[in-house]
């Protein structure tokens, strides 16, 4: 083709014919016009299969609070003893044994670890062998060992203290050994995992500049791998919060012995359950908020932005369930 026919080519585009007939008549375009495209109107999908699951968890929630409001439950009852002279020291019991056992297996737990990973074969066969064996037998039959220690030694004599082991061994005591040396055994296997997550260049790092074993661990090793070793311990604080209730066994005065020291006298088994039921609930949410904001706190250093806190997401969803909704509207 020639040149001059290349340039009417160029200048002319096709467009429908003004008449109606479907023909084809040629438009003159500037070389400078250029197509400007249409808008993008974006239309949201629809999920049905969210309300459709969202209406059958609520039917299912709604035939449960039914269910519950027709039972033979004397609900009045709950409120009355909630916060009863007995149940508040039950619970203030049950907080004081979980704080206290939790210290004494986060300390036991880290040195356990220290010995589990040491060159030394006595250390590490021995703090190998405790890990075994509280970690394969069950809680409440170590507090039954704990509680009956008597049967075994009658008296306790320790050479410079000498007394009855049945004065010794209280309640208080065998609720403590016996949730506190479990702990350990679990926070020994946690505190482990979190010192193996630290780069080996770091401890070599710190002996280079003639940093000893025990500075090392304490001043590089340990700040690093408390990123990895907050998030289990605050579930096993928790955990071992409900695990609380088996010293209701061995007539330790946690907050589900006087529960059921109250139906014992009223009568009322389930109403004191229900009480008991809504202190844990309680008490394992208040330490479940304060277990996020600790996480956060050490995810500082790890994260380039920090995570949500519960009310931010709880906008967050929010502004986006509007915006969705006038997208839908509009559509």
């Amino acid at each position: 083709m020639s040149e001059p026919q290349d340039k009417a080519a160029s200048s002319v585009s096709v467009t429908k014919d003004g008449s109606g007939g479907g023909g084809l008549s040629p438009s003159p375009i500037s070389a400078g016009d250029k197509l400007q495209p249409e808008g993008i109107k974006a239309i949201p999908v629809k999920h049905y299969g969210r309300w459709v699951s969202a209406a059958a968890v609520l039917v299912i929630l709604a035939l449960l609070a039914s269910a519950f409001a027709d039972a033979k439950i004397h609900w009045p009852t709950v409120p009355d003893y909630l916060f009863n002279d007995r149940i508040l020291t039950g619970a203030g019991n049950t907080l004081l044994i979980t704080v206290l056992s939790m210290t004494v297996g986060i300390v036991g737990g880290t040195i356990l670890a220290v010995m589990r990973l040491s060159k030394n074969p006595v250390m590490s066969s021995v703090a190998y062998g405790y890990i075994w064996f509280f970690r394969g037998t069950p809680v409440l039959v170590q507090l039954l060992l704990w509680y009956n220690l008597a049967l075994i030694f009658p008296l306790l004599n320790l050479g410079f203290y000498k007394d009855e082991m049945n004065d010794v061994m209280t309640p208080f005591l065998a609720a403590l050994l016996g949730l506190g040396l479990n702990e350990a055994a679990y926070m020994a296997e946690i505190s482990r995992a979190g010192i193996q997550s630290v780069d080996d260049g770091q401890t070599e790092a710190a002996h280079a500049l003639g940093m000893t074993v025990t500075k090392t661990m304490r001043r590089i090793v340990l700040p690093q791998a408390m990123r990895v070793i907050v998030p289990p311990t605050g579930n096993e604080f928790i955990n071992l919060l409900k695990t609380s209730s088996l010293c209701y066994a061995i007539q330790y005065g946690e907050v589900l012995k006087a529960a059921t020291d109250i139906s014992s006298n009223n009568l009322a088994t389930m109403e004191m359950l229900m009480v008991a039921t809504i202190w844990y609930l309680v008490l394992t949410t208040v330490f479940s908020i304060f277990q996020y904001y600790v996480e956060r706190h050490f995810a500082r250093g790890s994260s380039r932005s920090m995570p949500e806190t519960p009310l931010q997401r709880v906008m967050k969803n929010l502004t986006t369930f509007r915006r969705g909704t006038g997208s839908g509207a509009k559509a």
